[in-house]
């Protein structure tokens, strides 16, 4: 989601108990049964996932990334799998919970890679941009290098099932993206002005442009029906709380706000032309920033620190000790 993802994330327990309203998705977009031309009748939807560290269940385990972009080592993971998978959290990820609720099998990441795409596929990557430029090249996996992975998927679905069995499948299967975050921290990381000599209104532009492309490529692959995530409150995570440094609360927030309010304009347009086209977008920046500020309200105790990490709020990204930083701090209850 964002340049250092903190594990454990004020919000991310927060998500947990907004799971319902999450896998609305799964509800509305999922049909309880379909056929295939092959006559074949399949009693599931796949689920093919894009984005970053929000959906990414270990993709950068497999890369040659720095720990920077890594969550392979504990306590990461440890409340549900029990050992590091490398999700940037302690237990499971929104589209854990929507696969559980599909009633499909935990969708496993592209790498290493799998043998049965027909329940679907996960490429997300932490510390992933919808633009090339947001990291260094080879440090993640970009939205683009995604949808590649996604048609070689293509590729092999054609070649053991067909083409007109593998349009079926594609055109029932949902469609899950979260990306955007890391291309609003990534320029800011060093210096908060940069966008006074750049302009807000065209970089957004860009973001949102590239994922309407990639969105359309998916459309001409058979995909029709997609979710997607606002960007949570940025400005509201611990490492953008007082004290902690290169902070850019005023400017990461203004980002945020005009992609959120962009999204919904571009995939209206995308609905008016493309036809079947059907999506759902969940209000992160809406939840969270409910839980975040009123955390007892939904029946937590702590909504702005951070359970896992160091320095205040326990914005400090080293949670596990392995980013540099060896101290951190671990909160006795993640559930709190």
């Amino acid at each position: 989601m964002m340049q250092k993802d903190t594990g454990w994330k004020s919000g991310m327990a927060a998500l947990k108990f907004h799971v319902l309203i999450l896998a609305f998705w799964a509800g509305v977009l999922i049909p309880s049964s379909c056929h295939g031309h092959s006559g074949l009748k399949r009693k599931h939807a796949a689920l093919y996932i894009f984005g970053d560290s929000l959906f990414d269940p270990g993709n950068n385990n497999y890369i040659n990334t720095t720990n920077d972009f890594k969550a392979d080592w504990l306590p990461y993971s440890e409340t549900f799998f029990k050992y590091p998978t490398g999700r940037f959290c302690d237990g499971r990820l929104i589209p854990d919970f929507i696969a559980e609720y599909a009633k499909l099998p935990i969708v496993p990441a592209i790498y290493p890679r799998i043998v049965d795409y027909t329940y679907g596929v996960n490429f997300a990557s932490g510390g992933a941009g919808a633009l090339n430029e947001t990291r260094k090249k080879g440090l993640v996996i970009p939205l683009n290098y995604q949808l590649h992975l996604f048609e070689d998927v293509v590729k092999h679905l054609r070649h053991n099932l067909g083409d007109a069995e593998t349009y079926t499948l594609l055109s029932n299967a949902v469609y899950l993206i979260s990306i955007g975050g890391n291309d609003y921290f990534a320029p800011l990381a060093t210096n908060c002005s940069y966008f006074e000599t750049h302009s807000q209104e065209e970089y957004v532009g860009m973001v949102i442009g590239n994922l309407t492309n990639v969105i359309k490529d998916i459309y001409n692959k058979g995909g029709r029906k997609f979710g997607f995530t606002r960007l949570p409150p940025l400005g509201l995570v611990p490492s953008q709380r007082p004290g902690n440094n290169g902070t850019c609360v005023k400017e990461v927030t203004s980002l945020v706000n005009m992609h959120n309010t962009a999204l919904p304009k571009h995939l209206e347009k995308l609905k008016g032309n493309l036809q079947g086209f059907k999506y759902s977008i969940a209000k992160l920046d809406t939840y969270l920033t409910e839980r975040i500020n009123f955390p007892s309200k939904y029946g937590f105790k702590e909504g702005k620190s951070a359970c896992c990490g160091s320095g205040p709020y326990g914005g400090i990204y080293s949670c596990g000790g392995k980013r540099g930083v060896t101290e951190y701090r671990l909160c006795a209850n993640v559930s709190e």
